[in-house]
């Protein structure tokens, strides 16, 4: 009884030992073939890699030229039609100052392709800064700033902000005859516009949405009226707003003053 006691614990023991060492071999034969794998694939790609034979670029250029894209990506260019990293070119591109948006793709059997679209300035941020149609500011010093566009100025971390309330603004004060040729947020938070007429609009740092939205369903049509007589709007008011006339009186003119009352009536303001 004690030999075969022995003898079933020594089966045992071998039992133990062989397991690991089946499972380490069912792990190995897959992981080998893996490698062998990813090996050929590797010696495949630097068979079939070749010298790129062109780059063909297109897009409006008007700020940047084919050259200074060549340039930026000539590293990724060096590398072969395979070892070029598409989206590594793509970064590199974006990254020129008048790049808004850029497509790189591969041609078959050598050739790259390229497609990019410039910035397109809405309005001029600070001093020479230059802000895109969607708020961002994408140069902070230009050295040609166009006449034209509005100015738009606070803290840069707002710049999205200010350029969007002045679209905001600028949208609705168009039917009207009036545009914005300037809107100003302070470091307090205090803003200002000024129309297109040299009319200034004081709208403080409190309710400004509000503010904001008072001027335009009722103050716009009055100034519409009376841009060669007005010199500012203050809507810093808990009730109303103030005009200021350019003969230095705050007094609504008597033509129009009562149609001021009968629109500030209607939106239950005394």
């Amino acid at each position: 009884m004690a030999r075969k006691q022995a003898k079933r614990r020594k089966q045992k023991s071998a039992a133990r030992f062989q397991l690991p060492s089946l499972r380490l071999g069912r792990l190995i034969a897959p992981l080998f073939a893996l490698a062998v794998i990813l090996a050929t694939y590797q010696v495949s790609l630097t068979m079939l890699d070749r010298e790129i034979s062109s780059v063909e670029i297109t897009g409006p250029f008007h700020r940047v030229t084919a050259l200074h894209i060549e340039a930026v990506i000539s590293d990724q260019i060096a590398a072969g039609f395979i070892g070029a990293d598409i989206d590594r070119m793509q970064e590199q591109i974006v990254s020129l100052p008048w790049i808004d948006q850029a497509r790189v793709a591969r041609r078959w059997p050598s050739r790259i392709s390229i497609a990019v679209s410039e910035q397109v300035p809405a309005a001029v941020w600070g001093d020479s800064g230059l802000l895109n149609t969607r708020g961002e500011l994408f140069v902070n010093d230009s050295r040609h700033v166009p006449a034209e566009l509005p100015r738009l100025s606070g803290p840069d971390s707002k710049s999205a902000e200010v350029a969007r309330r002045y679209l905001e603004v600028r949208e609705q004060l168009i039917p009207v005859g009036l545009d914005v040729r300037r809107v100003h947020l302070d470091a307090r938070g205090s803003w200002q516009m000024t129309l297109g007429n040299g009319i200034e609009v004081r709208l403080g740092r409190r309710a400004v949405a509000e503010r904001t939205s008072l001027f335009l369903d009722v103050v716009a049509n009055i100034v519409s009226g009376r841009t060669t007589d007005i010199k500012y709007v203050d809507m810093r008011y808990g009730n109303g707003f103030t005009i200021g006339w350019k003969g230095g009186s705050q007094t609504p003119a008597r033509d129009s003053e009562r149609d001021e009352q009968k629109m500030l009536a209607a939106r239950g303001i005394n």
